[in-house]
């Protein structure tokens, strides 16, 4: 008899013509002490498998056991723990686990009680937060109160819906480390939700993936013979990790792609947007741009003195973008806090750079610095030829949250920053430039859609677009994935490289993903720990492009690239100070091999 057994499971959502079948036809047994991972796209289903399992929702058809008997509703013998925290606000650490302990051990002594929820606090290392509320947490120790208050319950079964994927990746990984010693210590039987391939290999002893939705089924399994205890950088080596995640990936990139749709058929309009740095008025006029927006460029000029060594063009490709001795300062009640210390960098004209390093390194502030959303308290930003001294139309910006107006829809959304770079285009040729973007990141069915109704993969999707669509000169992307599962993260990287290929846009994308930082970068930018965040260490991607992640599996050179990026994380892990490199300097192209110039776009 199976401990967890799932029969034929269906689940639709809605009625009439607007129904949607999301689970078709869920069969899965799972053997007490198990622990199994499932992986699956944005929208799969996996939240409404794993509430079916949890008793919190019935499924239309087949059936759920445990231990043998039909699951009719919720029951502490199994506990869950969401994406979302779920605690009360106004409890701290002990009290939230304490309301859940009250509820099923009751008639325990209070001094057992106490006892007991100490131990699962100590479990989690939150002993020194215990009278913290979750206001005065981090996101990662809300995660730990969670996880506490579920194993607290002593389930026999144990839901994880993907709690770990909201967080950056060294908090994740270290309550990854938790985890797997709590299913070792506690011998429980898990089933976990995620969204990263390498934690269903790190954790479970089977990986089986769901596919993707509507009608989700679930594919193949595999299983992970790999010994315990698994060890990141140590199975970087490890041949049957490199198999099976190459298996992994590729599979669930076929399915991926087979339920992709765009709509190859449409073409840009050769038309450029206002915010180029076109050098004569003849070529502005070539653009169509209007005589209103020449003549305020030309007022600006006349009326503002020239500071040769801020307004003259550089029209030097290796030095389009200069960060010079770049640093940034808080004041706070202690004092002034160095966040970012003298950041060195030069970028070419069209070289795309991923910048790396652990939550606080600064990463964002940088980007922000050279967005002009923040002051620079020293140094300065160059980008071709101009100081940045603010917020620009020439720098389009992805943050890890869209900000969409929720009440338009996708097309309306692109549409307002199109109407500002191209007030010269006519009516067809915005329109054509929005639906070009918008179908290029799939979302040839959804624009029309209000944002509102939009899942977070989609809304991100349009903020790509958007960005894309304004043909900024440097595009800055602000862990554009980060809140998205790493099946539809993998997706949406494709699209911003097949875009990318198009534009060859200078870009800089902030990330703490490894494999990300890889296939999208030339070169990969390291960051030391903050407080005085800098640079400490460069890596030149050596890769040829056009590239996708199946491509990348299967370079020779990709696990070397990888483990050097695991290696310094792990040595900033606790702090660690390593040497700065001396060089910052782009490589200059070869004769060879040519940078291909962008054309000149915003």
């Amino acid at each position: 008899m199976s401990f967890l057994k799932l029969d034929n499971i269906c689940k639709s959502y809605g009625s009439g013509k607007n129904i949607t079948e999301v689970l078709s036809g869920i069969n899965l047994e799972i053997e007490e002490g198990e622990f199994v991972a499932i992986v699956g796209f944005s929208g799969s289903g996996k939240t409404t498998l794993m509430s079916s399992i949890a008793g919190l929702i019935e499924p239309d058809d087949g059936q759920v056991t445990f231990k043998g008997k039909p699951i009719n509703g919720p029951s502490p013998e199994r506990g869950i723990v969401f994406q979302s925290y779920s605690l009360m606000p106004w409890l701290t650490v002990y009290g939230n686990i304490e309301l859940a302990v009250n509820q099923v051990f009751s008639s325990w002594p209070k001094k057992k009680r106490s006892e007991h929820i100490h131990r699962y606090i100590d479990m989690v290392s939150l002993s020194h937060a215990v009278d913290r509320r979750p206001a005065e947490l981090s996101g990662g120790m809300r995660q730990r109160v969670a996880v506490a208050r579920a194993l607290a319950m002593q389930p026999e079964l144990l839901l994880l819906d993907e709690p770990l994927s909201a967080l950056d990746a060294l908090t994740r990984a270290n309550l990854q480390d938790e985890i797997n010693d709590i299913s070792q210590k506690e011998k429980k039987t898990i089933v976990l939700i995620t969204n990263d391939v390498d934690e269903a290999i790190l954790l479970a002893d089977r990986v089986i993936p769901l596919n993707p939705g509507p009608k989700a089924s679930l594919g193949p399994e595999f299983k992970i013979n790999i010994a315990r205890p698994r060890e990141r950088t140590a199975m970087n080596h490890d041949k049957e990790f490199i198999a099976l995640r190459k298996s992994i990936t590729e599979y669930l990139i076929k399915v991926g792609m087979e339920a992709a749709t765009t709509d190859d058929s449409l073409v840009l309009p050769n038309i450029q947007p206002n915010t180029s740095r076109l050098p004569t008025k003849e070529a502005m006029v070539a653009a169509r741009v209007p005589d209103s927006v020449l003549f305020e460029e030309g007022a600006q000029s006349a009326s503002k003195p020239v500071d040769s060594k801020i307004d003259k063009p550089n029209f030097s490709n290796d030095r389009f973008v200069e960060f010079t001795k770049v640093t940034k300062i808080y004041p706070t009640p202690k004092g002034p806090l160095t966040v970012v210390e003298e950041f060195d960098l030069k970028m070419r004209k069209g070289e795309f750079i991923s910048l790396i390093g652990h939550s606080g390194c600064g990463k964002s502030t940088v980007l922000s610095m050279v967005a002009g959303l923040n002051e620079i308290s020293e140094g300065g930003i160059i980008l071709d030829g101009r100081e940045i001294t603010g917020p620009g139309p020439d720098r389009g910006v992805v943050f890890q949250a869209p900000s969409l107006f929720p009440w338009l829809s996708a097309r309306e959304n692109v549409e307002l920053g199109v109407k500002k770079v191209y007030p010269h285009g006519n009516k067809q040729e915005r329109k054509d430039i929005i639906e070009y973007y918008l179908s290029r990141v799939g979302l040839a069915d959804s624009m029309d859609k209000k944002a509102s109704e939009l899942s977070n993969g989609m809304k991100q999707r349009v903020g790509i677009a958007r960005a894309f669509a304004l043909q900024p000169k440097l595009l800055l992307l602000d862990e554009p994935f980060g809140m998205l599962d790493s099946l539809t993260r993998w997706e949406l990287q494709e699209v911003l490289m097949e875009v990318w290929k198009r534009t060859q846009v200078t870009a800089i994308c902030v990330t703490h993903d490894v494999d990300e930082a890889i296939l999208l970068a030339d070169r990969v930018v390291m960051m030391t720990n903050g407080p005085n965040a800098k640079v400490g260490n460069i890596m030149e991607v050596d890769l040829p492009r056009p590239r996708t992640r199946k491509q990348l599996l299967e370079h020779q050179d990709y696990y070397r690239y990888r483990e050097e990026l695991l290696t310094f994380l792990e040595e900033y892990e606790h702090g660690h100070q390593g040497k700065k490199i001396e060089s910052v300097e782009p490589k200059a192209a070869s004769n060879e091999e040519e940078v291909e110039t962008p054309k000149e776009a915003v």
